[in-house]
């Protein structure tokens, strides 16, 4: 008998460090989601190192930019290969896209916040138009909007629509492709901008911490941070701790839908508990995030040494393709 086959060996078509970056986000938007999943009070006061505080400075407004720009990675990625099996891919990616939507819509009876739907909406009104664009028109279409985002907003969903552009116009470039085998120097670089950025922007947050949230000093701080933290972990990937910080987060990526919906089903039975309500529940938060995710990753590797897709993923491609998925 064969043995079964390694979960976080990348399949083809796959980059394991793509999986890992968005493995990565699920584990910083579940942290951003717990507390309002169970309406613990946000940070409040001035600066005192509370846990609240240092999810406003390293989480919140941090994860949901990786998710939104490899959402539209994903997009780019899901065209090409659609691309191949039909003459009308784009009308398959409108089917995908409704298909998240109706998920979002169910989704958001457990947490209003969610992404689903809103990532749904946009994606048929921005990246749908956008994919018949050339790669420099949609790469400063995503610059501009997420500049103007910044610049004259507040940030969260108003961010979606520029990082969806960027994401969906680094995919036309090959990013993917670089960071399945990347330059060192160049990633490091990236590293230390981001650092360079942050690092004041952080400073002016703390002694402002009592009015943090979706403000422009907040959501910038919080993309320099996302970069940084992707190309930490592209760097990570590389190195001789890839394979372990792969074989973690990469089966979390592989099976993000089911992850990600799975999460707030653990979240909102979990949360039911009297030690996780009023301000003192944010001393189970770590705990308790720490433990899903255990499961997350445990459960993940076990299901991709079976199977191809998540069971939400398969449901969704069946859905997709009008077709049953092949599963083994």
């Amino acid at each position: 008998m064969s043995a079964p086959p390694d979960p976080t060996a990348t399949a083809p078509g796959r980059v394991d460090a793509l999986d890992a970056l968005r493995g990565l986000a699920l584990c910083g938007i579940l942290l951003v989601n717990m507390p309002a999943i169970a309406g613990l009070p946000p940070a409040a006061g001035s600066w005192s190192g509370t846990l609240p505080q240092w999810l406003e400075l390293t989480a919140h407004q941090r994860f949901f930019p990786l998710f939104s720009f490899l959402f539209g990675l994903g997009t780019a990625l899901f065209l090409d290969a659609a691309a191949r099996r039909t003459t009308r891919p784009r009308l398959v990616l409108l089917r995908r896209l409704l298909v998240l939507g109706v998920l979002g819509a169910a989704h958001h009876l457990l947490q209003p916040g969610e992404a689903l739907l809103p990532y749904a909406i946009v994606g048929v009104v921005v990246l749908l138009p956008a994919s018949w664009l050339p790669r420099p028109v949609i790469a400063l279409g995503g610059a501009a909007a997420t500049g103007v985002a910044l610049a004259f907003t507040s940030g969260g969903l108003l961010l979606v629509p520029g990082l969806f552009l960027l994401g969906l116009a680094a995919a036309r470039y090959g990013l993917h492709h670089r960071m399945a085998a990347p330059n060192r120097a160049v990633w490091t670089a990236v590293l230390a901008g981001a650092v360079v950025v942050a690092v004041p922007l952080l400073s002016i947050q703390v002694d402002t911490i009592e009015h943090s949230g979706f403000d422009r000093v907040s959501s910038t701080a919080g993309l320099a941070m996302a970069v940084g933290y992707a190309s930490a972990l592209v760097l990570l990937t590389a190195s001789r701790f890839g394979p372990w910080a792969s074989s973690v987060l990469a089966p979390l990526g592989r099976l993000a839908l089911t992850n990600y919906l799975t999460a707030t089903l653990m979240v909102v039975l979990l949360t039911t508990a009297p030690a996780f309500s009023g301000p003192g529940g944010y001393r189970a938060l770590l705990p308790l995030a720490a433990a899903i995710l255990v499961v997350q990753v445990v459960a993940s590797r076990w299901w991709l040494r079976r199977f191809r897709y998540g069971p939400v993923e398969w449901l969704w491609r069946s859905i997709v393709w009008w077709s049953p998925a092949r599963m083994r």
